[in-house]
Order: C-alpha cells, then sequence, then structure tokens
C-alpha cells in the first residue's frame, strides 16, 4: 500500500515538472495568446459601438435555434439560414447559440465566438509557421502580428463568419503538415477544420477546394507513402471530406445557395447592360465590337483589377478598404510601418521557392486567397479576403529576420519598435475614439435604445410604427427584446415578403414597419411596402421616425441620438 502511494506521489510530482517543463518553452506563446484575447474581448460591446443587422440576425436566429430548434423563419436545424434572403451558412449561428447558452442573448454572447476564433487563429499561426519553418522565433513574430495588425484584430471583434472561416482554414492547414510529418490520425483533423470552413463563409467555397489541391499537388510524395503504409488513414481522410463537400455540392443546386453570390457577382444586371452600352458606342462596328466587349473580356478586365487592388498599398498599409464597417478610414490593413519589411519578406520567399516545397504551400496560399474577394464587386474588401491571413504577417515577420541577420545593430530594433507602438497607438485612438463616434451611423446604433424604450412603453400603444430608414428594425426589435421565437413564428399578425432579391418584413404582433416615405406628412395614415394600410386616427400610436419625418400635429416624446449627437431616431405619439 505504501508503495501505492509512493508510486502516486512520483507520477504527480513528474506531471508537475513536464507541466512546469512545457510553460517554460511555451511561455511566450501562451501569453501572447492570452494578450490577444485580452485586447479582443476588451470593450468588444462598444467598440465597434453597436451590433449591425447582420450580428443580430446571428443572435436571434442562434437564440430561435436554442429555443425551438428551429430558425426565425420555423426551418428545423437549417444547414443555411435564410434570413433576410442573404442565406447564412450555419456554423458560426450554431456556435453562437452555444454562448449564448453561457452569456444570454447579449451583445457579448454574439461577437464572442468571434473573439475567441481570432485569438485562437494566433495560436494556429504559430503552430503553423513553427511546424513549416522548424524556426519558433519566425513563428512568434508571425502570431504576434496576427494578434495585433489591424485587419486581424479588428475582424475579431465583430460577428463575421470570415473570422471563424480564417480559423477553421489555418487549423486545418496546421493539421495538415502535422500529419503528413507524424504520419498520424491528426492529418483527419485536417479534413475536419478544412470542411467546417467550407459551412462557415462562403469564400471558403471557393479558396479552401483550391488551397487542399495545391497541398496535395505539392505533398503528393508523401501522400503516397503514408498511402502504402497506412490506406485506412487515408481512406478515412477522403470519407470525412466527403461527409462535408458532398451536401456542399448538392446545396449548390438549389437557388438559395447562389443567392448571395448572385447580389454581388461582377458580372450582375448593372453590368451586362453597361456591357451592351459598350458594344454601342464601340468604334468598331458589329461583329467587331462583339468580339473585344462581351462578358469574357468584361469579367477578366474587372477580376484582374480586383485582384490586384489586394496588393496594392493603398489597401495594405496607406488606407485599408473603403466599407466602413471593416477598416479604420486613412489606416491600412497592415501597419505603415510594416511595409518595408513585408517587400524584403516578398522578395526573400521568392528567392527561396524553388528550394523549399514549404514555402511554396505558403505562395500558393498567398496567391489563392484573392480569387474569391475578386470574383465579385466592391474591392478591395477586407472581410471578404480575410483568407489570405496569416500570409502577409509571415512576410512581414520574414522581412525582419533578414534585417535582424544582416544587420546586426540592437538600436535599429528599439527604433522600430518605437515607430510601432506609435502605429498601434494611433490606430487605437481613432478605433476607440474617432471611428466609434463618427461611424455609429454605420452600426446602426441606436436601435437597442429604441427597443428598450418600446419595451417599457409597449402597453401604452395600440399600435407602434418604427421606420425602415436605418435597415431592419424588425431583427433589432426581435433580439435586443429578446421576442420569444416561437410566438414570433406563429404570430397571426407577421406579414413578410419576397421582393427584389430580399426577404421584407412590414409587421408582427403590433409592430408596423414602415418606409420613411410611407409617412404621411399630414394625416394618420400609413401605408406598408405591401401596401398594408394602418390607420391610427381612431387608436393610440407611437411612432419611431428618422429625424424631422414626422406627421403635423403628432405629439414629440423623445429623441436617440448617434455617438456624435446628431438625431438619429425621433419618437412621437398621436
Amino acid at each position: 500500500m505504501l508503495f501505492g502511494w509512493l508510486t502516486r506521489l512520483l507520477s504527480i510530482g513528474q506531471f508537475y515538472l513536464d507541466m512546469l517543463k512545457f510553460l517554460k518553452e511555451n511561455l511566450a506563446i501562451i501569453l501572447l495568446v492570452i494578450g490577444a484575447f485580452a485586447i479582443r474581448v476588451l470593450f468588444v460591446t462598444e467598440v465597434p459601438p453597436s451590433l449591425n443587422w447582420d450580428e443580430v440576425s446571428h443572435g436571434f436566429n442562434a437564440y430561435s435555434i436554442l429555443k425551438t430548434g428551429k430558425d426565425e423563419w420555423g426551418e428545423r436545424l437549417p444547414t443555411i439560414f435564410r434570413a433576410y434572403g442573404d442565406y447564412k451558412l450555419p456554423a458560426y449561428i450554431y456556435l453562437t447559440a452555444i454562448s449564448e447558452l453561457f452569456f444570454g442573448v447579449t451583445d457579448f454572447a454574439v461577437r464572442f465566438p468571434s473573439v475567441l476564433a481570432g485569438s485562437m487563429t494566433v495560436l494556429f499561426s504559430y503552430l503553423l509557421i513553427e511546424k513549416i519553418t522548424k524556426k519558433k522565433l519566425l513563428a512568434f513574430l508571425t502570431a504576434f502580428f496576427v494578434a495585433i495588425e489591424p485587419w486581424s484584430f479588428f475582424l475579431s471583434r465583430i460577428a463575421v463568419e470570415a473570422n471563424l472561416s480564417l480559423f477553421f482554414v489555418v487549423a486545418g492547414a496546421y493539421f495538415f503538415f502535422l500529419g503528413i510529418e507524424k504520419k498520424s490520425w491528426k492529418i483527419l483533423l485536417s479534413s475536419f477544420f478544412w470542411g467546417m470552413s467550407l459551412w462557415t463563409y462562403n469564400s471558403a467555397r471557393i479558396f479552401t477546394p483550391l488551397l487542399v489541391f495545391s497541398f496535395f499537388l505539392i505533398y503528393r510524395r508523401q501522400i503516397v507513402k503514408i498511402f502504402k503504409i497506412k490506406k485506412f488513414l487515408v481512406i478515412s481522410y477522403f470519407l470525412l471530406a466527403t461527409f462535408f463537400l458532398v451536401p456542399m455540392l448538392f446545396q449548390f443546386l438549389s437557388s438559395n445557395a447562389l443567392a448571395r453570390f448572385e447580389k454581388v457577382t461582377i458580372l450582375d444586371e448593372g453590368a451586362i447592360a453597361n456591357i451592351g452600352l459598350l458594344q454601342t458606342n464601340f468604334f468598331l462596328p458589329y461583329p467587331f465590337s462583339r468580339l473585344v466587349v462581351n462578358k469574357l473580356t468584361y469579367f477578366l478586365k474587372e477580376f484582374f483589377s480586383n485582384y490586384f487592388s489586394y496588393f496594392s498599398l493603398d489597401f495594405l498599409f496607406l488606407k485599408g478598404g473603403s466599407q466602413y464597417q471593416f477598416s479604420v478610414g486613412e489606416f491600412g490593413v497592415l501597419y505603415l510601418i510594416n511595409l518595408p519589411f513585408w517587400f524584403l519578406g516578398l522578395f526573400t520567399i521568392l528567392f527561396r521557392l524553388r528550394k523549399d516545397s514549404s514555402l511554396q504551400s505558403l505562395a500558393v496560399w498567398l496567391l489563392l486567397a484573392p480569387i474569391p474577394a475578386s470574383l465579385v464587386r466592391e474591392a478591395p474588401h477586407v472581410l471578404r479576403s480575410i483568407l489570405i491571413l496569416p500570409i502577409p504577417m509571415f512576410l512581414v515577420a520574414v522581412g525582419l529576420m533578414e534585417i535582424r541577420k544582416r544587420i546586426k545593430f540592437r538600436f535599429l530594433t528599439y527604433f522600430y519598435l518605437f515607430f510601432l507602438i506609435c502605429n498601434i497607438f494611433l490606430y487605437g485612438r481613432e478605433l476607440f475614439t474617432n471611428y466609434r463616434k463618427n461611424y455609429s451611423w454605420v452600426w446602426q446604433y441606436g436601435y437597442r435604445q429604441v427597443v428598450t424604450y418600446l419595451k417599457e412603453n409597449y402597453q401604452k400603444y395600440d399600435l407602434i410604427i418604427v421606420s425602415k430608414k436605418y435597415g431592419e428594425p424588425h431583427e433589432f426589435l426581435l433580439f435586443y427584446w429578446p421576442w420569444e421565437p416561437e410566438r414570433y413564428q406563429n404570430d397571426p399578425n407577421l406579414v413578410r415578403f419576397y421582393q427584389s432579391g430580399w426577404f421584407w418584413v412590414d409587421g408582427f404582433d403590433k409592430f408596423v414597419f414602415v418606409n420613411d416615405w410611407d409617412i404621411p406628412r399630414d394625416g394618420f395614415l400609413f401605408i406598408t411596402e405591401k401596401k398594408l394600410k394602418f390607420d391610427c386616427s381612431g387608436q393610440r400610436c407611437l411612432l419611431v421616425t428618422s429625424p424631422s419625418n414626422n406627421p403635423v400635429g403628432w405629439k414629440y416624446l423623445d429623441s436617440v441620438l448617434f455617438l456624435n449627437n446628431q438625431k438619429a431616431f425621433e419618437i412621437y405619439e398621436n
């Protein structure tokens, strides 16, 4: 018996020694991941200043799944969420349901999966680069830049599927290289994570298969060797991949899966009309005009213009994207101080490509990642191109390592760190102060305050009318109330319909949603988009409208302000 106790004590002691050794060897990356999580979770519900309509859609559909097993449309455990007609992929919403189980129906619960995914991307960027290059410092620098650069930092603070998909892609790549090296079952995890990316974000449905196919070409000899000694492992890998891939291909056969792409594709209705106009005004007669100006030539021109915009200095270091929801104005997606190191890293990798297959895989990643984002409008787009990460950070890290190797000058390190800290400070100050205040309207700020007011005064009115000026008010009501999903799904007053590629909601319960131009300047008759009429002359009505867009004679009650103190909403009663 005494011998047994001694054995247990020794085992426990050895366990603690192993733990101490592990912590000592990995303390830097552990602290970096903790730091990355801390800066992402800090004031995450205030910066950006509020949830936008996509985020509240995630939040309410997740709540509906949690409570009823159905989405807001009454579909049981869907593999694609209809939402507004943009058909969202399911992974982020189901993870949000788990988050809401722990944190409630809150802004924090909706953004937490993205915060966690962004933090884990930092960890797996380190593991991936360390596995490929066998250089801990290079891997740590790459992970460090993933943690702090605007591109990854900002998108880890908002509920976007793209950020979660990035985590799945990077984790999948790490387990692929680990499995190839160890010839172990861990390669199955790469199939799982890559498969999950296909059900998270639409860009991954193009990028991930291209990346996986390229990796298999580059490492075909190693895979053949594994197949010879572990056939079952390779067969299991492809069976798992089939489990994710085949349902996706069947989904593509439905119009729902392509609905979002059709709205944003280069060759939309406007582009086709423009092609016809260009053919008419072309200096050569038909059929020569048709040979030069057609769908193919137009598509190729726009595609390559979009593609190369993702490597432009304006996008990477000077201005970022033009979408205010995904980048801070006049700041690139990478810090300006890293511009020379990015170029140096790029040229260094190019010179070493022929000798190093692992660098070839990263180069292929860099070249393939902008393809999905280049197929659609609004390039360069910060969100749609996120799957290029962590390669830009890796290039910066390579550039820094090259400088460190060639210039043994400690002052240069201090000089770089000083300006890097200045870049971080300027960006952080802009994001947490001016951006939050001046762009609160972009984030549809004010709806939470409106819902709070409506909830407090709900019993006083027969009809509550809300303007559609800033988006889809019904979804904000559903989420911030929060409204019971089953009650909403079975509401006899629910009015929703499909029009112009979008699903509109004109009312539910005692709420009515109208366009600004349908609010009468003089009178009590409101007409919705579906031409339903609501007469307030014989009942008590509350109106939430955009500033100075109220019927004459209605009593002003209150205002909701944007963070720059301009009016967002005015509230009236009849």
